[in-house]
């Protein structure tokens, strides 16, 4: 069983998470890399694990509550220190997974670190196996933590909305939609809801959302000004959305051409901005340093093929980043949430969000995927985070109704709530 995902460099910081769903999930995918003695795990509903070394033979074993294997006990043996990695059932509803290690070799609590950034994608690593080491008797239990969840570093995560999510999945259900990824957060509360959120997909124009970023970290360093003059050259000129492919020799300054990078979703305007700042190659490097895991630039735009990626996940952390003030200054975050809001395309998110709501967005299109991403203000003041993508059938419109829906449902049921909750 393998998974398509890695978790490189998941972040953690001290805080509360919220406790495990009471409904049973599913087990859904392992990979052990042996070369960093890292098992990453995931599981489709939120889990806590519970991890304990043990002696005879020395092995971590960890469990996850409530979550179920369906399939036989697995059994995978590794040379070097680590001689097994087994996952099976242990009992109802729980899944065990164990590492043995080799004979005469062991590991100390301190060294095992689990951690994740939303509660179903796990990280356990065992920073350094050494010889010798040892429980203080054959057979002794030594617990060992558990890093706190904090997603994308900035917001502690809550509860998963689980009533939210069956009402999303029945609506997946009926429109056929079985493609599709998301995550949705409360900012104020972490309360989240994931469906396939760290699945790979498609950036198409969301991919701007992550450049726009990445463009006014530059300018906050002082690499680049917002009045200094691009050029619409020939070799960044491409078809697709946007006008500039229609002026060459044209001169924009830096936010103008921003702008129109977002607002109309200009394809060459984004080519001179990836341009701008070093090419792909140094944008994959800022993203990656973010936390990002799945963004990923393989191409200039347009990208009509789809080979530039990213996941809903992501998209929600770079929105989590702006949300809570992070990598860029006050004055660039108030620029990057005005040229958000000048998004054209209205038919997808936007369209979902109530009267007196604002939504800080990227949308992206092709024949066979659509996508939205950003940031959604209540009347309240309150904010939520959303990322979605679907696969098509070739210019389905009935896609950008279930995108409708699902953002209808989701501010519905954030704005009920909170309303309920109020003395």
């Amino acid at each position: 069983m393998k998974l398509s995902w890695l978790l490189p460099g998941l972040i953690s910081s001290a805080c509360l998470f919220g406790a495990a769903p009471a409904q049973a999930g599913n087990f859904t995918g392992w990979e052990f890399n042996a070369s960093q003695n890292q098992l990453n795990f995931g599981t489709d509903s939120g889990v806590i694990p519970k991890a304990t070394l043990l002696d005879g033979p020395y092995r971590l074993v960890v469990d996850l509550p409530g979550t179920k294997l369906n399939e036989a006990t697995v059994r995978k043996q590794f040379g070097g220190a680590v001689r097994e990695v087994r996952i099976g059932q242990s009992e109802d509803n729980i899944t065990r997974l164990a590492i043995e290690l080799a004979p005469g070799y062991g590991v100390d609590p301190q060294n095992v670190i689990i951690r994740s950034d939303i509660p179903t994608r796990w990280s356990i690593k065992l920073r350094s196996i050494e010889r010798g080491v040892s429980t203080a008797s054959t057979g002794n239990v030594r617990a060992v933590p558990i890093s706190p969840i904090v997603f994308a570093g900035v917001v502690p995560i809550g509860q998963e909305m689980t009533a939210l999510k069956s009402q999303i999945q029945s609506l997946a259900s009926k429109y056929g939609y079985r493609s599709t990824g998301m995550f949705i957060m409360e900012v104020d509360t972490g309360n989240y809801l994931e469906i396939n959120s760290e699945k790979s997909f498609p950036a198409a124009s969301t991919i701007k959302l992550p450049i726009l970023m990445a463009l006014f970290q530059a300018v906050d360093a002082g690499k680049v000004r917002m009045d200094e003059t691009l050029t619409v050259r020939r070799d960044l000129m491409t078809g697709g959305s946007g006008e500039l492919q229609y002026h060459p020799g044209a001169k924009l300054s830096v936010l103008q051409t921003a702008t129109k990078m977002i607002a109309i979703s200009d394809n060459t305007g984004t080519n001179m901005i990836i341009d701008r700042l070093g090419g792909r190659a140094a944008l994959n490097r800022q993203f990656k340093s973010w936390g990002l895991r799945k963004t990923v630039i393989n191409r200039l735009l347009g990208d009509f093929k789809g080979l530039n990626t990213t996941s809903p996940a992501d998209m929600v952390r770079v929105s989590a980043l702006i949300a809570k003030h992070q990598l860029i200054s006050e004055t660039s975050r108030s620029k990057v949430l005005d040229i958000l809001n000048q998004t054209e395309n209205r038919k997808l998110l936007f369209a979902g969000i109530g009267k007196g709501a604002a939504i800080a967005h990227k949308t992206g299109t092709l024949g066979r995927l659509i996508g939205d991403a950003g940031i959604v203000e209540m009347p309240n003041g309150k904010l939520y985070l959303a990322g979605i993508f679907v696969k098509r059938s070739f210019n389905d419109l009935r896609a950008r109704d279930f995108v409708q829906a699902v953002s209808r449902l989701t501010y519905n049921y954030i704005n009920d709530r909170q309303v309920s909750q109020k003395p």
